[in-house]
């Protein structure tokens, strides 16, 4: 294949029929090289067939091996981490921590819910969490406590942010409640099973004693807080779930609901401690924490606070 060609992430994994996941974990592992191009990690296509043809040499029977000498690779200590969230201070993280050691950090853009599975799977190193709880109100710890089971973990604050509704200019349709979305002329786009949206949706609804089969649109869904703020502003929907900062991005109107906490969470591994370590020096550091108060739309109040802490 020409050396010009290169494949995302998502192109990857469907070549090789297996999850994402197991592709980060490839690259995480440094089994499968990857440069990037702004966000977006590429792997190109001399690159992926190496990959493939080591792989078939390394399944192959000892008789149908050449008798050659193979070269000696000498095994190199992979720095990669993956961090795992879609909000653009995740980004900001990476950056710093790449320049306060030789972490090399590649990122998931996963929901709240599967990125925190895949910490439990080993597949992650942080995670990020949105995710209310509808019986306590509380955000992320009732989570980590049921999936995190039998693992000490450190849950660290990251920001916090106001969640509500995307509504067209105007909220022609009044739109302020969880309640108004049952109504019959209200249409809303939904995102994905997982997500820290969908969670507070679904949770919201429980709450309420409302269906989601009395929910128009509730089966229609996104993967992002950008792609529900354009279906809206498009007219594809009257309403859909997200963030003030998505909202501002895309120019629709934004009903603040809720402040939601987003947490940072890693396993305590021995591995693991210089990594926290310098996690933390980053939250409570003025650099970082400037750099995301410019961005605006984020509480920094509890920045770098432990909410919780297992041994």
């Amino acid at each position: 294949m020409s050396k010009e060609i290169s494949y995302t992430i998502e192109e990857v994994s469907q070549l090789l029929k297996v999850s994402k996941l197991t592709i980060y974990d490839l690259i995480k592992k440094g089994e499968l090289p990857v440069f990037r191009v702004g966000r977006q990690m590429r792997m190109d296509a001399e690159d992926l067939n190496r990959y493939i043809k080591n792989q078939k040499s390394a399944q192959l029977p000892a008789a149908f091996v050449p008798a050659v000498e193979p070269h000696r690779v000498e095994k190199r200590e992979s720095h990669n981490i993956v961090i795992s969230g879609q909000d653009i201070v995740l980004d900001i993280l990476g950056k710093h921590i790449e320049k306060r050691s030789p972490y090399k950090t590649l990122r998931s853009y996963s929901g709240s819910l599967n990125s925190l599975i895949s910490l439990y799977n080993g597949d992650c190193d942080i995670v990020s969490l949105h995710m209310y709880d509808g019986d306590t109100g509380e955000y992320n710890l009732p989570y980590v406590k049921r999936i995190l089971t039998g693992y000490p973990y450190i849950l660290l604050n990251l920001v916090s942010r106001k969640a509500g509704f995307y509504v067209q200019k105007g909220n022609p349709l009044n739109i302020t409640s969880w309640t108004d979305l049952q109504q019959p002329n209200i249409h809303i786009i939904n995102r994905e099973k997982g997500s820290g949206a969908r969670i507070l949706l679904d949770e919201q609804l429980r709450i309420h004693h409302l269906s989601s089969k009395s929910i128009i649109g509730y089966d229609q869904e996104e993967t992002n807080h950008l792609s529900v703020a354009s279906a809206v502003s498009t007219g594809k929907a009257d309403v859909g779930i997200g963030n003030e900062k998505a909202a501002k991005m895309v120019g629709v109107d934004f009903i603040p609901l809720i402040t939601e906490r987003y947490d940072l969470v890693i396993v305590k591994t021995p591995e693991n401690e210089a990594l926290i370590r310098i996690v933390k020096e980053i939250l409570s550091s003025v650099l970082f924490q400037t750099e995301i108060s410019s961005l605006g739309d984020y509480d920094q109040s509890q920045t770098g606070t432990i909410i919780a802490e297992t041994f």
